[in-house]
């Protein structure tokens, strides 16, 4: 049977499998050790403090929301080529978003562009409350900029850090937690390491993390500092509205063991990304992803772009032409200005951020994952060229 080539897929061995297997023979299925012990070795892995595993990556931007205490009309400042989660997170509690464009090389967000807007917001005597920086692709933000205009505007910093797993700031893994003051991780299927669906917030703040353990338990705790009175061992109170925003055993267990293998994985991914490099960069059609000199590039996507302007064939039908060829490709990201939500409720309109809705007009994110082999990469790398050729 043939395979299909999506953009992302998970991989999971006999030994995560295993793993899961010893919770189901357990006592504990759901709130038991191990959840303690995936956020231990997260802290060990990622350099924070405190790490709280949430049920996905969009229930820990929601929690980092609430225990950074964001409200009503306080200005929240993202990219727009992200996942509409990087956005929506201050939508939740009632804030303002806003978008500064992206850099044309890293795609990430730009830092030049972000002081000059919080110069506009400072002239007008408004405040940005927190900036929401996201690692696009697997690529850091140029975190050094970023703290610097968070020294001088006084803004919380955020690392929306879904697609960097394993990347490398400064010859540095554990980059991510010196520069934000929260982290938010996704173990979606597609990422680097699953546990089918979760998420986690890391952090050095000890207030923030007890926080974000509470709001993620419906507002419960047992807590002795938070109580105000005691009955017994069974005792608990709620003094903020939470979430069931919890993860499992069995899912940590899985997580665990993916862990485990984070650096085998992304070592896989550089490899890929070194072939696709290889081929593409040869052809003028294409422009293939740029790496800064003190980065490691994490590889959660490979965002291709094809100069479909230049071309004869419409993305559309190029998607369709892989499709038959069992090339599933998708794109990252729709501007997130340009969904009709953004548009109708806070005016944003097509031309708003030119770099971010170029990248987007030529972007299509390519197969890549561990388990892609040699002779898997050469058909469809080779698909998408001949594709091409024979539209000219």
């Amino acid at each position: 049977m043939n395979k299909f080539f999506s953009y992302g897929k998970q991989t999971i061995t006999q030994d995560d499998i295993d793993a899961v297997i010893e919770i189901l023979k357990s006592d504990w299925m759901t709130q038991g050790p191990t959840i303690a012990k995936f956020e231990k070795v997260l802290c060990e892995k990622f350099g924070g403090k405190y790490a709280s595993v949430v049920a996905n990556g969009t229930a820990a931007l929601h929690l980092i929301a609430l225990g950074l205490e964001w409200a009503k009309d306080d200005i929240i400042i993202t990219s727009p080529i992200t996942f509409l989660a990087s956005a929506n997170c201050a939508i939740y509690v009632g804030a303002k978003v806003d978008f500064v464009d992206i850099d044309s090389k890293t795609y990430t967000i730009d830092p030049e562009k972000l002081e000059e807007k919080l110069k506009l917001y400072a002239a007008q005597n408004k405040k940005v409350k927190a900036v929401v920086a996201v690692d696009y692709a697997g690529h850091p933000c140029n975190w050094d900029a970023l703290k610097t205009l968070k020294e001088k505007f006084g803004f919380q910093l955020i690392n929306d850090y879904c697609h960097a797993l394993g990347a490398e700031y400064n010859n540095d893994a554990q980059y991510a937690i010196k520069y934000a003051e929260a982290v938010n991780f996704s173990f979606h299927p597609v990422k680097h390491i699953t546990t089918g669906e979760g998420g986690t917030v890391l952090t050095n703040n000890e207030k923030l993390d007890k926080r974000i353990k509470t709001f993620r338990t419906h507002g419960m705790t047992k807590d002795e500092f938070f109580l105000e009175k005691n009955d017994g061992p069974w005792y608990y109170e709620m003094h903020e509205v939470g979430f069931n925003y919890r993860i499992t055993d069995l899912q940590c267990a899985l997580g665990i063991s993916q862990l485990s293998k984070l650096d085998k994985f992304i070592a896989r991914r550089s490899e890929i990304a070194r072939f696709y490099d290889d081929i593409f960069s040869k052809d003028d059609r294409f422009i293939f992803p740029y790496v800064s000199k003190n980065v490691k590039h994490a590889y959660h996507l490979y965002p291709l772009q094809i100069k479909f302007d230049q071309l004869k064939i419409s993305r559309k039908d190029f998607f369709a032409k892989l499709k038959e060829q069992r090339i599933i490709g998708q794109v990252h990201y729709i501007p997130v200005h340009l969904q009709p939500y953004y548009r109708n409720n806070f005016g944003f309109k097509p031309g708003d951020f030119p770099v971010a809705e170029r990248f987007y007009e030529r972007e299509i994110s390519i197969p890549m994952y561990p388990s892609l082999t040699d002779e898997d990469l050469n058909y469809i790398s080779s698909a998408i060229i001949e594709t091409l050729n024979k539209s000219v």
